[in-house]
């Protein structure tokens, strides 16, 4: 039985949530930093489409491989302790960025600024046990919009950037997590599980290696395949998008840091939406939503984009509008997938959030490194920039086929569908 219990103070639900939200976003700047600071070292350095792929992404699978640890942890140590280390030690690896000169310094800069990513994990598990079954799905949709981070960095960092030079921002956003870090620490609570601990006097009721029992279930793997999609693609098209506009529509980088953060801003915020929709309608339907239209879109974006214009940009297939349009109803569903992913996993593993979390946030996190990797081997092999977005395509048919595989499975076998 779960000793999970109702708070005794009736605010400390809503702070917890305010505080691990605003701290994600936080998080989620620090940790797609290098889509805005990366274009200014791939200038400086001279490197490939394939080695500023790995630039990027390097943190984020830091970041994600981390998720299952960090998650396993707040199970047993509390979300508190954990959220707050975390933060501490991402903040010291981004100020110690700034003195980064080679590539290889920067690449080992970039694992430590990848724990900022690990924070997920630790936010979910912690978050969630302050709420009842019935509202989860809405808790950790609010959570969740701390992916806004992300065009907190693409639209400030550029500006910072241009007057300062990206050591600068990698100081910055140092500073501004360690600062974050330390006001959650002394503005929050430990969790009611690790209330009831305490007062009980007893420490984890299970053994480390207990805590991965769950991931033996194939349901857990097919939910983070899910996440893989909806979460893995929104932040590599978060980090790619940028150089994609620079490179196929020739904007600046300041405009193309901008149209990045446009995208990110309502693709974060429906997050919380989709959630509240995980709630009321049910996750399934929530994704076959997801699945169904974000397959039509990476379809449009297919359209080929290759040769070479005037100015040494790519001929873009899509115009501008079109493009951005049809990149924006890709990332809102984007978000709502990745909130009815999260909605399934305090209601089948109530006990092992921080595990089952840990593990579906590592997956979709991979996906965050993987893609933008290849993106950029795509790119050099083929000549086509629109290839990502092939890609995406073949990624959401492979979540929708097997969605609809177990789905009429379940109902053959008269047991309710997820």
């Amino acid at each position: 039985m779960s000793l999970a219990m109702p708070a005794t103070d009736p605010g400390q639900p809503t702070r917890a949530l305010t505080l691990s939200t605003i701290a994600f976003t936080a998080c989620f700047a620090v940790w797609t930093i290098f889509s805005i600071i990366g274009v200014r070292i791939k200038e400086e350095l001279g490197l490939s489409e394939t080695a500023f792929g790995l630039l990027i992404g390097l943190p984020v699978l830091s970041g994600s491989l981390v998720r299952l640890v960090l998650g396993i942890w707040t199970d047993r140590f509390g979300g508190r302790l954990v959220y707050t280390a975390t933060m501490l030690l991402a903040a010291l690896a981004t100020f110690l960025l700034s003195f980064a000169q080679t590539y290889n310094q920067m690449l080992l800069a970039g694992l430590g600024v990848g724990l900022a990513g690990g924070s997920f994990a630790v936010g979910v598990a912690y978050v969630s046990r302050f709420y009842p079954a019935g509202k989860q799905g809405t808790a950790l949709g609010i959570f969740g919009v701390g992916n806004v981070g992300a065009a907190v960095t693409k639209f400030v960092a550029p500006f910072v950037l241009v007057a300062y030079g990206w050591q600068t921002v990698a100081m910055v956003w140092a500073t501004v997590l360690a600062v974050m870090a330390i006001v959650f620490w002394f503005s929050t609570e430990d969790d009611p599980v690790i209330r009831a601990r305490r007062a009980g006097g007893a420490g984890p009721s299970r053994s480390f290696l207990k805590e991965f029992e769950p991931l033996k279930d194939v349901r857990v793997w097919r939910f983070a395949l899910y996440y893989f999609f909806s979460f893995g693609a929104f932040v590599a098209l978060a980090l790619w998008l940028p150089r994609y506009l620079v490179g196929v529509y020739g904007f600046d980088i300041k405009t193309a840091g901008m149209i990045g953060a446009a995208y990110s801003i309502p693709a974060s915020v429906v997050r919380a939406w989709g959630g509240h929709l995980s709630d009321k309608i049910g996750a399934r339907k929530v994704l076959w939503w997801t699945f169904t239209v974000s397959a039509a879109c990476t379809l449009i974006l297919s359209a080929p984009s290759t040769g070479n214009a005037a100015d040494g940009t790519a001929v873009a297939a899509l115009s501008t509008p079109v493009f951005i349009a049809v990149i924006f109803v890709l990332g809102f569903f984007m978000a709502l997938g990745k909130a009815a992913v999260y909605k399934h996993i305090p209601v089948y593993y109530p006990t092992n959030v921080g595990a089952v979390g840990g593990l579906v946030g590592m997956i979709g996190g991979l996906g965050g490194f993987v893609l933008p990797l290849a993106f950029g081997w795509l790119k050099d092999t083929t000549g086509l920039w629109s290839s990502c977005f092939l890609l995406l395509f073949a990624l959401v048919a492979v979540c929708f086929l097997w969605m609809t595989a177990t789905v009429r499975r379940l109902e053959a076998t008269a047991v309710p569908a997820e």
